[in-house]
């Protein structure tokens, strides 16, 4: 049953979970690889960003967060969702990355960069109309205290939106299904038991990658109860 699965999972919470996803982003040449990786072109084919953009719901104006941006690769997309009269923050834990991203966008203005850490997003408190995580929930090393700070950073009726590969082999394309730590259920339980509701959820690439819209939990709660009903 739910109530004895949630407390074990938070339980597993505090430890360190995503050794095996993260082996390649150790060290400053093996990030290097990376980047040439996330933002190669033939990545649109899989991702198809300006679909995505539009199941978002991103309009001009909002203010949206791409957690673990890496070298930037949805920001030209988010940037234009946006508008002008719109702000991205794009986070990340690692500088050469964050930097990367500055180069790759420098003539966008509607850009900011948050260096965070591990623990710590460094996102402004109630700042996010929708935070993005794009390929990296099973990157968190401290999922409990992630959430925690995107439900910090989110405005009361913000939006979270997970996009996570399927822990399969399709998904992994024959390789270790190890790398991404915790299947749909299994990720959307341990989501919902750090603060948020599951609101919606689809695939956006068949037996690949799955996306979930979550509000905070609080924002699904009754409103105006002191209002008769007609």
């Amino acid at each position: 049953m739910r109530v004895f699965v949630l407390p074990l999972i938070c339980g597993l919470l505090s430890a360190q979970v995503a050794q095996k996803a993260n082996e390649r982003y150790q060290s400053p040449e093996a990030r290097k690889g990376m980047i040439a990786t996330l933002t190669d072109p033939s990545r649109d084919a899989r991702q198809r960003p300006k679909e995505l953009i539009a199941q978002l719901g991103i309009q001009p104006g909002m203010t949206v967060v791409d957690l673990g941006t890496g070298p930037g690769y949805m920001l030209p997309y988010l940037s234009a969702g946006v508008g002008s009269g719109g702000r991205v923050i794009a986070e990340d834990i690692f500088p050469d990355f964050l930097q990367k991203a500055r180069e790759r966008t420098a003539d966008l203005k509607n850009i900011t960069f948050v260096l965070g850490t591990a623990k710590e997003t460094k996102l402004p408190e109630k700042s996010a109309d929708l935070i993005l995580v794009l390929d990296v929930y099973h990157h968190l090393d401290y999922p409990a205290q992630t959430l925690a700070e995107l439900l910090r950073a989110l405005k009361p009726e913000g939006r979270l939106a997970i996009v996570e590969y399927h822990k399969n082999d399709i998904a992994m394309n024959g390789g270790a299904k190890e790398h991404v730590r915790l299947g749909e259920a299994d990720a959307i339980a341990e989501i919902e038991a750090n603060g948020f509701t599951l609101v919606s959820k689809k695939d956006v690439a068949p037996q690949v990658q799955w996306l979930g819209i979550f509000t905070p939990a609080k924002s699904s709660a009754p409103k105006n109860l002191g209002t008769s009903v007609k």
